[in-house]
């Protein structure tokens, strides 16, 4: 496969249109809302929109935002409907100057029919009467918490309408948003750039004596350094028993002679994610124990990844990681999943079953004993197609003898 790169990919605004339609397509004549989500723009970080709205819309900055699906709709240009907030000038002082609706507005959105989210109800409620037929987009809650938005929409409309049913479309989006295309691919190569920058700022200056949080400051810098202005999650930069901490991320204390860091990172680009798990030997050099576990770890990995093609699913590969950990002994030091689906989400909702070809996964598999002090985990980013998988972080030194290497020569 083949990918065009761009020197700065972004999403153009005709595959999200695309997107819009391929969905209303698939709605089977049913009426459908993806909301963006309510908030303010936080005093830390950003608000963001749900990212099945962000994935159809490219719009990250709308909260109370919706779009709507009516293929009942008499007029093409009225079955899918951009809701926003009114533009109100107080508010929007405080929050950031908002178009009017205008020719313009509807142009760089790529949306021809935009109305102000006012007009929702009554709207999906004269949907909901010529269709007879709503479908949930958005994915279910389990209880007690609430219902989703769509959801709890859709039971106030049957009230109010007779004869409506409600249909589970929930896999729909998850299906459509897994098999990435060229744009996307080439945004999370960009995520990817950032992240291997970020991995050779680390080879340089890794050391006994060293913070956790320089590491995790060398790992940000190498981000922004390639154009990916921010981390997709919390980096975990954890030495020793720190390393078998699934989640650390206080990341603020002294790496140790003779022990192991694990360094779980990514950089995001356009919102897209990368995801990649190193595990470093912070003198330089993997004791005989240390590159006993390490081998185990790293022939499962490239067993998941021999085993990862379109047709299979996550459930298999975690049981062909699994299987090299267990013959070798360490089954019960291996607690989580072998890995999960990558995109807009660092933890992607994928759809139930096979995986499509242009998905992208992660594999990683652990081995973590803290009556060692030790854990060690390796994770590569896989793209998925009919022939099998190809490994997009690979590059990053993963062997035992490149690590070694990289580290002696800080490169």
């Amino acid at each position: 496969m083949v990918i065009k790169r761009m020197t700065k990919p972004f999403i153009p605004t005709a595959e999200y249109a695309a997107r819009r339609q391929a969905l209303l397509s698939e709605l089977g004549g049913a009426a459908a809302v993806v909301f963006a989500g309510d908030g303010h723009a936080p005093l830390k970080g950003r608000w963001f929109p749900d990212r099945n709205f962000y994935y159809l819309t490219g719009i990250a900055d709308e909260p109370g935002a919706a779009v709507l699906f009516d293929p009942s709709a008499e007029d093409p240009k009225k079955q899918i409907t951009l809701f926003l907030r009114p533009v109100n000038p107080e508010v929007d002082r405080w929050d950031g100057y908002r178009d009017e609706i205008s020719t313009h507005l509807k142009a760089s959105t790529g949306f021809s029919h935009i109305m102000r989210n006012g007009s929702l109800a009554a709207v999906l409620t004269q949907a909901a009467r010529r269709t007879k037929r709503l479908a949930c987009l958005h994915p279910f809650t389990t209880y007690p918490a609430p219902v989703s938005a769509d959801l709890a929409a859709f039971r106030q409309v049957a009230e109010r309408v007779l004869g409506v049913t409600i249909d589970d479309r929930t896999q729909l989006l998850p299906t459509l948003r897994a098999g990435k295309s060229e744009a996307e691919i080439a945004c999370m190569e960009m995520a990817i750039a950032g992240t291997t920058e970020g991995y050779a700022n680390v080879l340089k200056m890794l050391a006994p004596g060293v913070n956790e949080a320089d590491v995790d400051a060398a790992l940000a810098a190498g981000f922004r350094a390639k154009g990916a202005p921010e981390a997709a999650y919390n980096s975990i930069v954890g030495g020793g028993i720190r390393g078998t901490v699934l989640h650390y991320m206080a990341n603020n204390q002294e790496l140790v002679d003779g022990e192991l860091v694990v360094i779980d990172a990514g950089a995001a680009y356009e919102n897209y994610a990368s995801d990649v798990t190193r595990t470093f030997p912070i003198n330089g050099t993997f004791t005989e124990r240390q590159a006993e576990i390490y081998d185990v770890v790293l022939r499962s990995l490239d067993a998941g990844i021999a085993a990862a093609t379109a047709g299979v699913t996550n459930g298999h590969i975690d049981r062909v990681c699994r299987a090299v950990i267990e013959d070798a002994g360490f089954g019960d030091y291996f607690p989580h999943g072998a890995g999960h689906p990558l995109g807009l989400d660092v933890h992607e909702a994928g759809p139930d079953g096979p995986l499509l070809p242009g998905m992208v996964i992660t594999i990683e598999p652990g081995i973590y004993i803290a009556a060692e002090n030790m854990g060690i985990r390796i994770e590569d980013d896989i793209l998925i197609t009919e022939s099998g998988g190809i490994n997009l972080t690979g590059h990053i030194p993963r062997t035992r003898e490149q690590i070694e290497a990289a580290l002696r020569t800080g490169r």
